[in-house]
């Protein structure tokens, strides 16, 4: 990093901090637009299924003004399909069902039983990657509310930022976590232990952080999903109107530009984000580039946004113990 860099590297909590405490929560618009991107943060039972189909409609209808379909964006029971096509026999499958079987009963041993933390009792957990005011926290909470056995955590490393969500009057400590957290510090712990989340939101974040850095946390993260667990991704892509918007000297890097106020942004390619999160050994179930023209009538100015969306799941890899152990049953069976 040249001197520049590192300037706004050291001091980048600080320029975000400042954010808030001008903004406050008045900045950015609650997403309420996450569940029709992003059904998988509900829990998926008979009293949300109905939801989601609404959901999925109301979509549908919109789909081609918005310039993608629910066809590009495979759902996760895919991952059941392509289990019974690999199988070639009834046995492949008993010993395939069992081994889940065992996945799941282990997960529920542990330090889930043994170790309290927030959310230690629930049986769906989120977690949201810089959460800022609550623009995606309390939409999701108002979700959730009908929900009992899920929890929600949310960090962000701005404290004032964090702040402002322990404050909100929708706020429920029952259902929900906020803490201050640097997802640049590889050895910073969590206050939950890895291997737990169904679902990690990382929207519009990962763009703000150095591309050195990128990977390493993308690494750690996919350390804190469950086996089947899924990691959802939005953020800003090559070209986007406010990228080629940036004048001279604010560029840091290739693609990696300093807004005025401090804060620095980085526009991604559909290329670069498969390669980071399969490296961290997800598996791509969607990735697209999600082109809009947004008209200011009043202004009369338009502007071309460029986003790529992804969904990434993590493999149900069975450890050496309970292979064993499958085995054992199977030859006793």
């Amino acid at each position: 990093m040249n001197t520049g860099q590192v300037k706004y590297e050291n001091e980048a909590s600080k320029y975000w901090n400042t954010f808030y405490k001008i903004h406050k929560n008045k900045f950015f618009k609650d997403r309420n637009w996450l569940l029709r991107e992003f059904p998988e943060i509900i829990p998926v039972d008979q009293k949300t299924e109905q939801k989601l189909q609404e959901l999925s409609w109301d979509h549908a209808k919109t789909s081609a003004a918005d310039g993608f379909s629910r066809r590009h964006c495979p759902a996760l029971p895919e991952e059941n399909n392509h289990k019974k096509s690999c199988g070639s026999s009834d046995s492949q499958s008993k010993v395939g069902s069992l081994f889940s079987n065992l996945e799941s009963k282990e997960n529920r041993k542990g330090p889930l039983k043994t170790e309290l933390f927030p959310g230690s009792n629930a049986t769906f957990r989120i977690l949201e990657v810089g959460c800022g005011a609550g623009n995606s926290v309390f939409p999701i909470l108002n979700t959730l509310q009908n929900v009992p056995d899920s929890f929600l955590y949310c960090c962000d490393f701005a404290s004032r930022a964090v702040e402002l969500v322990k404050l909100h009057s929708s706020y429920r400590a029952a259902q929900c976590c906020a803490f201050v957290h640097d997802v640049c510090d590889e050895g910073l712990p969590y206050p939950f232990p890895d291997g737990i989340l169904d679902v990690i939101l990382l929207v519009f974040v990962l763009s703000s952080i150095h591309p050195d850095r990128m990977q390493g946390v993308v690494n750690r993260l996919s350390k804190l999903l469950k086996p089947g667990g899924v990691l959802l991704f939005r953020d800003y892509g090559r070209y986007d109107k406010t990228q080629l918007r940036f004048k001279r000297g604010h560029c840091l890097s290739e693609n990696f530009y300093v807004r005025g106020d401090g804060t620095r942004v980085y526009f991604f390619t559909k290329g670069e984000v498969h390669n980071m999160f399969c490296k961290a050994g997800l598996d791509e179930k969607q990735n697209l580039v999600d082109r809009r023209l947004q008209v200011n009538r009043k202004k009369q100015v338009k502007m071309y946004r460029v986003w790529v969306q992804g969904k990434f799941q993590k493999p149900l890899h069975l450890t050496q113990k309970t292979s064993q152990l499958g085995f054992s049953l199977l030859s006793h069976g």
